[in-house]
């Protein structure tokens, strides 16, 4: 296993997660635009899925770190944070990503950007005052490698269309509610009916799926991110520890928010986590206990 094993997949999955949103929209636009009477509402469905399209992946990034709070820093403003990045990065083969501070005392970090050369690694200030340097090392890896596999820009990507998919969904609610609905259904009979309940149950599932697409791929990409950045710093019981740590601090993040969870190494909403089965299917990490069990039987 390298860094950049999944990096070619992950590529390709974004493509295909993209082309998905698009034809999912347009299909639920048909649907609106029929019931509503109105077709013109498909053409602003289908001109705004591809401009969304297109600023997610442009400008995704950006508009996680404005989520986040976190701002640019220079190696002036953390010079020990800066040699771990760079030392990483040169071992990693990787270009120096921009650092971000996010201005919150819960220990977390998270990595974003859409390609290696345009990548940005944040940690709070939080994770600097509570880990050790080896600590922070394996963090940082851990970032590096979802940087070096690419998956950055799926996961970002991802949180902008699931974004999406929400808005979307309420405004055809709201639309649809003005009257729109009945004035289709009366003329159409039984047949109406039933491509109505299919409309609405459409609707409805929508978020649903986006929000199980969204977790299912944060909780595989971070079992491979913690493989491979105990690869690269050879030493899986720096990132052990680290987990340790970052579960355990129950600090509140004040800007945590449920469009960005699930791109942290380490979940922000900290001790509202239950056990039920419900809950553990929409969790946005793995068990911490599995990923700190799967690093210490690591061998390298």
């Amino acid at each position: 296993m390298t860094l950049y094993t999944h990096a070619d997949s992950n590529v390709r999955k974004t493509w295909l997660y993209l082309g998905g949103f698009l034809i999912f929209v347009i299909l639920i636009g048909l649907l609106v635009s029929y019931y509503l009477d109105s077709y013109a509402i498909l053409l602003i469905v289908v001109v705004f899925s591809v401009l969304t399209s297109f600023f997610s992946y442009w400008y995704s990034d950006k508009i996680v770190l404005a989520i986040a709070g976190a701002s640019p820093i220079e190696k002036k403003d953390s010079p020990e944070l800066y040699r771990i990045v760079e030392n990483l990065c040169i071992t990693a083969g990787l270009p120096l990503p921009k650092i971000y501070i996010i201005e919150e005392q819960q220990p977390n970090a998270f990595a974003t950007g859409r390609s290696k050369e345009h990548a940005v690694v944040a940690v709070t200030k939080g994770l600097l005052s509570r880990l050790d340097r080896s600590e922070l090392e394996g963090v940082i890896a851990h970032e590096l490698s979802h940087i070096g596999n690419r998956d950055a820009l799926l996961q970002t990507i991802v949180v902008v269309m699931a974004g999406i998919v929400v808005l979307l969904v309420d405004f055809f609610f709201r639309i649809s509610f003005w009257g729109g609905f009945g004035r289709r259904n009366s003329r159409e009979g039984k047949g109406g009916a039933v491509l109505l309940a299919i409309s609405l149950i459409a609707i409805i599932l929508a978020p649903l799926f986006a929000q199980l697409i969204k977790l299912a791929i944060s909780r595989k990409r971070e079992f491979l991110a913690d493989a491979d950045g105990a690869l690269l710093t050879r030493y899986p019981e720096a990132l052990a520890s680290a987990l340790e740590k970052i579960s355990q601090d129950l600090t509140p993040m004040k800007r945590a928010s449920n469009s960005t969870a699930h791109i942290y190494i380490s979940s922000p909403f900290k001790g509202k986590e239950g056990q039920s089965w419900i809950t553990k299917l929409f969790m946005t990490h793995p068990p911490v206990e599995e990923r700190i069990r799967a690093l210490r039987g690591m061998k390298v």
